[in-house]
């Protein structure tokens, strides 16, 4: 694909063929005057980086914070720093990529490798965000249910309609939509500080959280069947997700840039990193405070139903929070409802970024576009029929076994996360490091390519290692030694599967590099 080329469209009823600048209807919408001050640029650049952070504190992340917190104290805090110092090193790699080569992640990738590696791919980016779906028609569903006593099959299907909220943001501008994003974010931050701030945690306790330790990659102890490398991997695989790298480098090009104009290239990435790093530090704050509840809200181990039921319950049962001003709060019942509104917000906001996020894969490695409309409803009719299937399964058991079941399907959904993030973090850093994409100017620099390959190995690693158990999860809470071992079969099956997928994109993305090399050469050549 010729960057920044607009490609004829072939119409289709539903489906036309796209394959010219990503996210064309918004793609460099929003112009910026030159000769600002420092912080009227950083507010004309503000917006997509509070896309980005949505994914960061979506509703997957909340019962691993909360649980982690409850069983091991202000241990899993360092988790949560390096986990988001890790998403603010790959989202700035994502940003600028998008910027300088004018092509976001996945048309980068399509780019430089063969149609069926991108279908592969593509195949598996649609699984990772139909597994975060799943988790946002939870999140949406339990809230609505939780404020209006909706019962939640009824629920379920209204987070359906959530389209109809997507029409009407398509009409009124990309920097209205960057508005209502942060306002959501700002719902959900407020909530978590003012029911931590009633809790009087002990800050001294946080900032030694702060500090890592070997102790939270120990297998033992087991509280409540979770170790400190369980409740780590989970904080881990629920932080840093795959469709965030896409979704960043296509929307850090709604700003009108002049790329003959390399001064103003650099402006866009400064300004755009510092926009980034801005927002992923309230995620940080979030997910902190998150953990911080589970810690300082509640009584050490009275919470026995991680999921978002029984974190609502027991935001209201006094005999489960830590002290006096936080249970005469709770006895009005604003403890509980606030924390439902987060949920809520948090659902609205993920189910924005999910659908941008969607028609970036779908357009950059099949060269297809649908309405948003249409691609909304379908992925959502999709990630519906599980939420469904579930609690159908469990309607007519105890309430403990029907919320169990939902928070189980909501954790064991991430496992697709686990398979999709190296297809993306890879290549991200493939490209950015090389001169040939990005030019002297703009590629990694040394310090930024050693903790990028760190950070890439180490995930890798660490969401392969957590396989077995991810799997494991697939049946049920108390599986036989058969099963068990079943389990590990498949995911080392898996494990292989991945490492030699991963082996091709690196062979095609190492050979389309070369193709590209050569083709800059003839064109200078062909200028001389």
């Amino acid at each position: 694909m010729d960057k920044g080329v607009k490609n004829p469209k072939q119409h289709h009823k539903l489906i036309e063929y796209a394959n010219g600048r990503s996210l064309e209807e918004i793609n460099g919408t929003v112009k910026v005057p030159k000769n600002l001050s420092f912080w009227k640029t950083l507010f004309m650049y503000s917006g997509p980086g509070a896309l980005v952070a949505v994914g960061y504190m979506d509703p997957g992340n909340w019962s691993t914070s909360i649980t982690g917190g409850q069983n091991f104290q202000y241990m899993l805090m360092s988790i949560i720093l390096i986990s988001s110092l890790i998403a603010m090193l790959l989202q700035y790699m994502a940003a600028k990529l998008g910027i300088v080569s004018q092509m976001d992640l996945a048309q980068a990738i399509r780019a430089r490798t063969s149609k069926s590696l991108g279908i592969v791919l593509w195949i598996l980016t649609e699984l990772a965000i139909m597994a975060t779906d799943i988790a946002e028609v939870i999140g949406a569903a339990i809230a609505l249910y939780l404020l209006f006593h909706i019962p939640l099959v009824i629920a379920v299907f209204i987070t359906v309609f959530d389209v109809l909220l997507l029409l009407l943001l398509t009409k009124i501008g990309f920097r209205k939509v960057e508005a209502i994003v942060v306002a959501l974010i700002l719902v959900i931050l407020f909530v978590f500080v003012y029911q931590v701030a009633l809790s009087n945690p002990d800050w001294k306790g946080v900032l030694f959280g702060l500090v890592p330790s070997a102790k939270v990659m120990a297998s033992s102890p087991v509280i409540n069947g979770m170790s400190p490398i369980n409740g780590a991997l989970g904080i881990i695989g629920a932080t840093v997700m795959p469709h965030n790298l896409y979704l960043h480098s296509a929307i850090s090009q709604t700003r009108a840039i002049d790329h003959n104009d390399e001064e103003d290239v650099a402006r866009t990435v400064k300004f755009s990193t510092w926009d980034s790093n801005i927002q992923l530090t309230f995620a940080f704050f979030v997910n902190a405070l998150l953990l911080i509840m589970g810690v300082a809200v509640f009584k050490s181990g009275a919470v026995k139903d991680p999921s978002f039921f029984g974190l609502f319950d027991a935001l209201s049962n006094t005999s489960m929070l830590s002290n006096g001003v936080l249970i005469a709060v709770a006895k009005s019942g604003i403890l509980s409802t606030l924390f439902a509104v987060a949920l809520l917000a948090s659902g609205q906001n993920s189910t924005i970024t999910g659908t941008l996020t969607g028609q970036v894969i779908m357009e950059g490695f099949i060269h297809m576009r649908m309405p948003i409309w249409a691609r909304r409803l379908i992925t959502r009719l999709i990630s519906v029929i599980p939420v469904l299937v579930c609690v159908m399964m469990t309607s007519g058991k105890s309430a403990v076994e029907e919320h169990t079941a939902l928070n189980n399907l909501m954790n064991n959904s991430q496992v697709f996360l686990a398979f999709a993030l190296p297809f993306s973090m890879l290549p991200l850093l493939m490209m950015t490091d090389s001169r040939v994409e990005m030019g002297d100017r703009f590629k990694n620099s040394l310090w930024v390519k050693i903790a990028g390959w760190v950070s890439v190995i180490s995930l890798t690693g660490l969401n392969m290692k957590s396989l077995p158990d991810a799997i494991t999860g697939f049946f049920g809470d108390n599986p036989s030694a058969g099963t068990v071992n079943m389990a590990h079969i498949i995911a080392y099956i898996l494990i292989v599967a991945v490492l030699a997928l991963l082996a091709w994109t690196v062979y095609d993305l190492y050979r389309g590099n070369k193709r590209y090399a050569k083709h800059l050469q003839d064109v200078a050549a062909a200028k001389n």
